[in-house]
């Protein structure tokens, strides 16, 4: 599996989202981060915004959602043109039921675990999703540090995908930059999650490339 690099544009600057979309061309995917004001304390962004991102960006979208119910509001991003949704498993009522219809309206299905939410119970869901999004920092807000703690976890989760042949991708969303993301990819992360790291360069495309270099540099995977 070749690394990925998702830049998460709640760094970028929301009044101009297609120029700092157009910004990162050498990115794989562009995150984007829905938060209700509810399952965590931020509000962002919603629908229309994503619909009207989709539109405009050359970049797939990549949306997680950090939202209450998310059974009920996840087929709708895939349907409004994200090419990947993720939802977190302590929100899910039904997730099996709910990554089986984002996979039916045409997108990437990803399943979420908080930093405190061990990987095992999913172990069986891993062949209902397309990707699994550890978060190494605790959702809600940007800019904060990676969480080491997590790195366990991850290696765990990249051997049970190993023992049961799971092509499913392995992300990370946190505090992800140039002094972090090598632990991670080591751990055998393959999809990075990074917004201040690449936003808030000078160069954004630039720290994509240099991102995306140190990750493969250190894989097990690339």
């Amino acid at each position: 599996m070749a690394i990925q690099i998702s830049p998460s544009i709640l760094s970028a600057d929301f009044a101009h989202l297609a120029d700092e979309a157009a910004a990162v061309p050498t990115a794989d995917w562009l995150h984007v981060d829905v938060m209700d004001g509810h399952f965590v304390p931020n509000l962002t962004l919603g629908l229309p915004v994503v619909e009207s991102l989709a539109r405009a960006a050359a970049t797939p979208l990549d949306c997680h959602l950090m939202i209450e119910d998310p059974d009920r509001w996840a087929p709708a991003y895939a349907e409004a043109g994200a090419g990947s949704v993720t939802i977190h498993a302590k929100a899910a009522s039904a997730p099996v039921r709910t990554l089986r219809e984002i996979r039916r309206q045409g997108a990437r299905a990803g399943l979420a675990l908080n930093p405190a939410e061990p990987v095992d119970p999913y172990a069986d869901l891993l062949g209902e999703m397309d990707m699994l999004l550890l978060m190494t920092v605790e959702p809600g807000f940007g800019g904060q540090k990676f969480l080491d703690l997590v790195l366990p976890k991850i290696r765990r989760a990249r051997e049970l995908m190993d023992e049961r042949g799971a092509a499913v991708w392995l992300q990370v969303d946190g505090g992800v930059s140039d002094e972090t993301i090598e632990r991670a990819a080591e751990a055998g992360a393959d999809v990075f999650v990074a917004g201040s790291a690449v936003y808030g360069a000078q160069d954004p495309a630039g720290a994509v490339d240099s991102l995306r270099a140190q990750a493969e540099r250190v894989s097990k995977l690339a």
